[in-house]
């Protein structure tokens, strides 16, 4: 069957064979860089996130949620159309939807042929423009600010990598204040139609520059550091070690090193490791504090007991763990994000319907997002999504879940995650096998000890059987 059908062939049987009346809304939050610190997560002591926080004690919070691939225009393309970087070939930043996929049908264009009003502004695909206007009835576009800039330290280095920083400016001169006040403005209309709303945030992405008073949340005395171990990296085969020190582009175009020694060896030289993590964090809690304001909206608008509400991030972030920094890597804290389904109501088609304050430990991947609001809303199932519909955790986060999440870096770089396992395997040959149960911190490789052989095995059976081609 074909993977990818037209919306506009479809739409007339949706409308006809689908009653709009009692349909859900949805408000569709996605973040950048997102990591597991948040406060109900428990990633980092620090991490202050009551918004969030208040949004998963209203729903479903998957603690081992992972990306299908840790760079933001692979994992948001495979997420917004179901169509795995495996097979989908987009792999880097530089890839488009179009061109990889030109019948693609995304989710909001799936929502928009079941007769929804979509609408969205900030990050939603890779960058803040709308990308691609198929998906949108309306699509909000803001510049921001570029009035404030942080002020470079003079007494470091020229080459000292320090993209953060404290701003003198509000939270609406910020793009994310910007677009929660279009968003919060949407919500205020009279709605004619089931809506589908998606607000993307560009923070935490870098430059980790909000205002002044985020940091003040986050006294730089008491931040605390990210475990890490000395000489992490002496068990990790060679590219593993290459994705450590540098930013490497999948799509094949080119390979940024970063020099001399990577961006850990340029942070702890110019000590600024401890003033990067209360950066991110500060960063975070600005994100949250947009996210706060949008959900008050919701709850004033008299839709939150119609509207499902799912909060993403596009994948992790490393800062200084296995002397890494940023993405761009298949381990735990690069694929690792927040997940959050929220549906305070009986979901139409879902009379069981979602559970609240759960933390669901199965493993499940943000490509799985696709399928779920399909089946919670009652549209039409779609052929040839890679992903599988959450509901069954919903309704029950402790039921039996066989499927591990794939992650995908790259051409034929691949990384297999199950409760307990992580089983990571390169295009070269190169393996790395992790045991979350005893080392949650991925400190022992144990890919080359003869007993694990039969638990690669097992793992290995889940990679992808294809592998597409990164450019036309």
């Amino acid at each position: 069957m074909n993977r990818h059908l037209n919306p506009i062939l479809i739409s007339f049987f949706l409308l006809v064979s689908w009653g709009t009346a009692q349909s859900p809304n949805v408000l569709f939050i996605a973040v950048d860089d997102l990591r597991d610190w948040v406060g109900h997560l428990s990633g980092h002591p620090n991490a202050k996130t009551p918004n969030i926080d208040r949004l998963a004690k209203n729903g479903i919070s998957f603690t081992r949620a992972h990306c299908s691939a840790p760079l933001c225009n692979p994992s948001r393309i495979s997420l917004l159309t179901g169509v795995a970087p495996y097979n989908s070939g987009v792999y880097g930043n530089g890839e488009k939807l179009r061109q990889k996929l030109p019948d693609a049908v995304t989710l909001m264009q799936h929502f928009r042929a079941s007769g929804y009003s979509v609408r969205g502004a900030g990050k939603i695909f890779h960058g803040t423009s709308a990308y691609d206007m198929d998906s949108w009835d309306i699509f909000f576009k803001s510049s921001g600010s570029n009035k404030h800039r942080v002020k470079r330290d003079s007494s470091l280095p020229n080459s000292a990598w320090v993209p953060w920083g404290a701003l003198a400016c509000s939270d609406d001169e910020m793009l994310d204040g910007i677009n929660a006040k279009w968003i919060i403005t949407e919500l205020k209309k009279p709605q004619e139609k089931p809506f589908f709303l998606a607000y993307g945030l560009t923070k935490p992405h870098l430059a980790w520059s909000v205002p002044q008073k985020y940091f003040d949340m986050h006294p730089l005395g008491e931040i605390k550091l990210p475990p890490i171990k000395n000489g992490d990296l002496d068990d990790i085969p060679a590219f593993g070690k290459k994705l450590a020190k540098e930013v490497y582009d999948p799509s094949g175009e080119r390979n940024f090193a970063v020099k001399p020694a990577g961006d850990h060896a340029n942070v702890t030289a110019n000590k600024q490791w401890g003033k990067a993590v209360q950066a991110y964090l500060a960063t975070i809690s600005f994100a949250d504090a947009q996210i706060g304001r949008v959900l008050d909206a919701l709850d004033r608008s008299g839709h939150a007991d119609n509207t499902i509400v799912v909060l993403w991030g596009d994948h992790g972030w490393h800062l200084g763990e296995k002397e890494h920094w940023r993405k761009h890597a298949l381990w735990d804290v690069s694929t690792r994000t927040p997940l959050i389904f929220s549906a305070p109501f009986k979901v139409a088609r879902n009379p069981e319907g979602v559970a609240k304050d759960k933390l669901c430990h199965r493993p499940v991947s943000l490509i799985d997002i696709y399928p779920t609001l399909v089946d919670l809303c009652g549209l039409p199932k779609r052929e040839g999504l890679d992903g599988q519909s959450l509901k069954p955790l919903l309704q029950n986060p402790e039921v039996k879940w066989e499927r591990p999440a794939v992650i995908t870096y790259g051409l034929n770089n691949h990384a297999v995650q199950t409760e307990r396992w992580r089983y990571i395997r390169y295009r070269d040959g190169g393996q790395e096998l992790y045991d979350h149960e005893r080392d949650p911190n991925e400190w022992t490789n144990l890919a080359f000890i003869p007993k694990y052989s039969p638990q690669k095995t097992k793992l290995s059976k889940w990679l992808p059987s294809t592998n597409g081609e990164p450019k036309n």
